[in-house]
C-alpha cells in the first residue's frame, strides 16, 4: 500500500480542520512499518482513510493505492470487499470492539464464514480453533465471553478475528496500549507470528517507542498531520535527524529520576492495609493477605500483571470491592463496619484519577461541572466561589479557566487527564488513588503528565497510591514500589532496592520484560 498526498479535512462547527496534510509514504511487502507521533499527528485518521472508515465530515484527497487500485475513490461495495478480506485492522480497545453478547468462538466462526460462504460450520470452528491456537490462547477458551478474558487474551481473539481473513495488510491501531509489559511482550510476539503466518505487512500505530524498537523495520514520525521524517528503526533511534524526533525520543521516561524521600518520624499513615483478602463468588480470591503502609507525602508504586489485584486493592480502598478478611484504615479511620455516613465522609478525602479520561468524564456535562461536582456534592459550594474554585483548579493542570465551558471531546487525551486530576484533587485530599494514570497516553504528554502529578504533589503534599504497570514510569515517580503477583505483595520496599536489587525471581521477571534506555 502507498499514500501519495493524503490529505484528510473534517468539518467542525463551520470551520474546516485538517487532520493530515499530503501525507506520502509506503508499506512494503512483509514489513513492519511503525507510524507514531503524539495525539492529533494524524496516525489513526491516516490508517482509516486507509479502509475507508473515515466521518461523513471528512473529506479526503490524493490517492492510496492498494493492489492496483485506489482506495479513496472506491464505493461502499468495492470497500466492504477490501475490509478484512485484504486489510484487516486491530484496535486499540479490544473489549469495546468484541461482542460482549456472543462467545469469542461464535464470533470467530461467523466471521470465517463470511469471508468463506461456502465453508461449513464443523470446518470453520476447527480453523477458529486453528487461529485461538496461533494467538496462544488455549482451545477450552472457546466457549468464554469476552468478559471473561484478561485484557491481553481479548487482544489476541481481536489479532485473530484480524488474521481470518488471510489479509495481505494488518493495521494494528495501538495494541498494546495499557497491557502489562509481559503481556504486551507477548502481544508483539503474537504479531510477529501472524506476520509470517499470512506472509503479509504489518502497518503498526503506536506512541510507544519501545513497541518500536522491539518490532518495526521502517518508522515515520507525524506532526501535525504532515510526515517529519522517515527512516529505518535503527538509523532513526541512534540518529535521528529532526528535533522533533529527538524530542520524542527524550521524552521517554527513563529511571532513577527521582530523589528518595518519604515520611519522617512516628506518623499516623494516611493508608494502612492489614492483610487484605478480596473474594468473588464466581472468581474466586482476587487479593491473598495484603499488607501496605503509605505515610503523609509519599508515593507508593503498585506494580504486576493483569489478575494480579493491583486494581481491586484501590476498589477496596474506596469500598468498591468486598473485603473478605483483614482491615482498610485511611487517615487512622476503619472502613470496615463502618456507616454510610462515616464512609462517605472517608471516601471525600480519596481523591482518584482513573486509567481512560474519557470514560471517567461526562460526555454531556462542561468539564468545568465535572470538576466542580465533588466540591457542589461534598461542600455545598455553590455560585460565584464554585466557579471561582474551579477555575483555580484548572489553572492549578495548566489549563486556561476559560475552558470551563468545554466538553470533554473538544479536548485531547492528555488534557481530559489534567481535567481528571483537577476534579480528584477539588477537596485537598490527603490520598490520591492513581490507576494507570498514564498508560494510554503519549510518551511526551505522559511526561508531561507525570511532572504534573510530581508538581501538585511538591505543593500539596497527598500521598499516592500510584498503580502502573510502566516500572520505569514507577521508578521516576515513586519513593516505594510494592509487587504483586496473584493477590499477593511478592516484593515491597524503597524504589532503589526493589527496582535496583531485586529479591524476588517475579519482580526479576518483570524487570527483563522492560527495555530499560
Amino acid at each position: 500500500m502507498s499514500f501519495s498526498d493524503l490529505t484528510v479535512d473534517f468539518a467542525v462547527g463551520g470551520t474546516t480542520v485538517r487532520a493530515v496534510d499530503r501525507v506520502s509514504l509506503g508499506v512494503r511487502p512483509g514489513e513492519v512499518l511503525a507510524l507514531v507521533g503524539e495525539s492529533g499527528s494524524g496516525k489513526s485518521v491516516t490508517a482509516l482513510a486507509a479502509v475507508g472508515l473515515l466521518p461523513a465530515n471528512a473529506t479526503v484527497s490524493g490517492r492510496i493505492a492498494f493492489g492496483g487500485a485506489d482506495v479513496v475513490s472506491m464505493n461502499r461495495r468495492e470497500l466492504t470487499a477490501l475490509r478484512g478480506r485484504r486489510i484487516a485492522m486491530v484496535f486499540q480497545d479490544p473489549v469495546g470492539a468484541l461482542d460482549p453478547v456472543f462467545t469469542i468462538g461464535s464470533q470467530l466462526v461467523e466471521t470465517i464464514r463470511a469471508y468463506r460462504p461456502g465453508l461449513s460450520r464443523p470446518a470453520a470452528r476447527a480453523r477458529a480453533v486453528e487461529l485461538l491456537e496461533l494467538v496462544e490462547i488455549p482451545a477450552d477458551r472457546f466457549r468464554s465471553y469476552p468478559h471473561q478474558l484478561s485484557g491481553g487474551q481479548c487482544q489476541r481473539v481481536m489479532i485473530a478475528l484480524a488474521v481470518a481473513g488471510d489479509p495481505e495488510l494488518l493495521i494494528a491501531d495501538e495494541p498494546t496500549t495499557a497491557l502489562d509489559v509481559t503481556v504486551q511482550q507477548e502481544i508483539l510476539g503474537v504479531l510477529l507470528a501472524v506476520r509470517a503466518e499470512i506472509s503479509g505487512a504489518i502497518l503498526l500505530i503506536t506512541h510507544d517507542l519501545g513497541v518500536v524498537a522491539d518490532v518495526a523495520d521502517r518508522v515515520v514520525v507525524l506532526r501535525d498531520g504532515a510526515v517529519v521524517e522517515t527512516a529505518p528503526v535503527a538509523e532513526l533511534f541512534e540518529r535521528p535527524q529532526t528535533a522533533y524526533t529527538r524530542e520524542l525520543l527524550a521524552a521517554i521516561p527513563r529511571g532513577g529520576a527521582r530523589d528518595q524521600t518519604g515520611a519522617v518520624g512516628d506518623v499516623v499513615p494516611v493508608l494502612s492495609i492489614e492483610e487484605l483478602t478480596v473474594d468473588y463468588r464466581r472468581t474466586g480470591r482476587a487479593v491473598d493477605g495484603v499488607s501496605l503502609r503509605l505515610d503523609p507525602g509519599e508515593i507508593t508504586g503498585l506494580v504486576g500483571e493483569s489478575g494480579s489485584g493491583k486494581s481491586t486493592i484501590a476498589k477496596a480502598v474506596l469500598g468498591l470491592a468486598p473485603i473478605t478478611a483483614g482491615e482498610i484504615r485511611v487517615g487512622g479511620e476503619s472502613l470496615t463496619g463502618a456507616r454510610p455516613a462515616a464512609l462517605r465522609r472517608i471516601r471525600s478525602g480519596i481523591g482518584v484519577v482513573f486509567q481512560n479520561p474519557a470514560g471517567s468524564l461526562n460526555p454531556r456535562a462542561a468539564i468545568g461541572r465535572s470538576i466542580g461536582e465533588p466540591l457542589a456534592v461534598h461542600r455545598g459550594v455553590r455560585g460565584a466561589a464554585l466557579r471561582a474554585r474551579v477555575g483555580d483548579l484548572l489553572e492549578s493542570v495548566e489549563l486556561p479557566r476559560s475552558w470551563a465551558d468545554r466538553y470533554p471531546h473538544e479536548l485531547s487525551g492528555g488534557q481530559r487527564q489534567r481535567v481528571s486530576i483537577a476534579r480528584a484533587l477539588a477537596l485537598d485530599p490527603p490520598l490520591l488513588i492513581a490507576d494507570e494514570p498514564t498508560s494510554a497516553l503519549d510518551v511526551s504528554v505522559q511526561a508531561t503528565v507525570l511532572e504534573l502529578i510530581r508538581s501538585l504533589q511538591r505543593d500539596l503534599h497527598f500521598a499516592c497510591l500510584f498503580i502502573s504497570h510502566d516500572l520505569v514510569v514507577v521508578d521516576q515517580l515513586c519513593d516505594r514500589v510494592a509487587v504483586l503477583s496473584q493477590g499477593r505483595v511478592v516484593e515491597q520496599g524503597a524504589r532503589e532496592a526493589v527496582l535496583r536489587a531485586p529479591q524476588a525471581p517475579y519482580t526479576l521477571r518483570l524487570l527483563a520484560a522492560r527495555s530499560w534506555k
